[in-house]
């Protein structure tokens, strides 16, 4: 059984769907019953410890041998509340899935983090000194994007510094999916951090326009092609086998 925690947000489905469909069995565990799924799900406060080591553990006769946590469940962007309580939010219930785990002895976990990626990270490097058996792999998502979102694309063109703020990258939810399962099928153990976003950008403009408008000083180490992603994803491809399967450009392509 996979626990996937977040499953009503946008990677939460997709991570369900894509998991379901290569014969996982999956158990959400959020605030609120992912729309539209029939998947088996468990409303758990996952800041409070005591819920998250039952979420963990065993929920009801149907959930028992837990193989491997999603953790997705985060407030995934600044704003969405004041800072202090994304903060709080975001790590407390990081680390209670991280301790739950370890005294549950469930040895595969994989995690998105936003805010308090920096923390996570280093605390996924703690808990797999101590277990030498445990793998944490933390996936940087940034700009999680559903086939419904591509139509607001357009409104993007027009002003580079629109979305200069993550170099005008994104990831498509179900390609977000994909490196969530591929994280969790990998073999390998302890700690690891991979950027997973498309393999293009969200903009029309080619890179050398978009750079030399809003990066005239930054140095850069290779030439880049004229729209491929600005966010490394070498090491997703090449560890864990990723390779971005859907995106904004194929879709209106798709769409004539």
């Amino acid at each position: 059984m996979i626990i996937v925690t977040g499953g009503s947000g946008k990677a939460g489905r997709a991570c369900i769907r894509e998991l379901k469909e290569h014969g996982h069995e999956v158990t959400s565990v959020d605030q609120m019953r992912p729309a539209g799924s029939d998947v088996r799900f468990s409303l758990v406060n996952l800041t409070d410890f005591g819920q998250t080591m039952a979420a963990l553990s065993a929920i009801d006769e149907r959930v028992a041998e837990v193989s491997g946590v999603v953790h997705l469940a985060a407030i995934p962007a600044p704003g969405l509340a004041p800072n202090h309580v994304i903060f709080e939010t975001n790590m407390l219930s990081t680390y209670n899935v991280f301790e739950a785990a370890r005294q549950l002895a469930i040895t595969n976990i994989v995690s998105a983090y936003s805010l308090s990626k920096l923390l996570g990270e280093e605390m996924a490097k703690q808990f797999c000194r101590w277990d030498p058996e445990l793998k944490i792999f933390g996936l940087r998502f940034s700009n999680i994007m559903e086939p419904e979102d591509y139509a607001a694309f357009a409104d993007f063109q027009d002003d580079g510094k629109k979305r200069k703020w993550n170099l005008w990258g994104y990831i498509d939810a179900r390609d977000a999916a994909q490196a969530v399962r591929l994280a969790l099928e990998s073999k390998l153990k302890g700690a690891d951090v991979f950027i997973i976003a498309n393999a293009e950008t969200v903009m029309a403009a080619s890179n050398e326009e978009l750079l030399r408008q809003e990066f005239p000083e930054v140095p850069r180490k290779r030439a880049f092609a004229a729209n491929e992603t600005l966010l490394s994803i070498e090491k997703a491809c090449r560890v864990l086998g990723y390779a971005p399967r859907f995106g904004w450009r194929a879709s209106a392509e798709a769409r004539g």
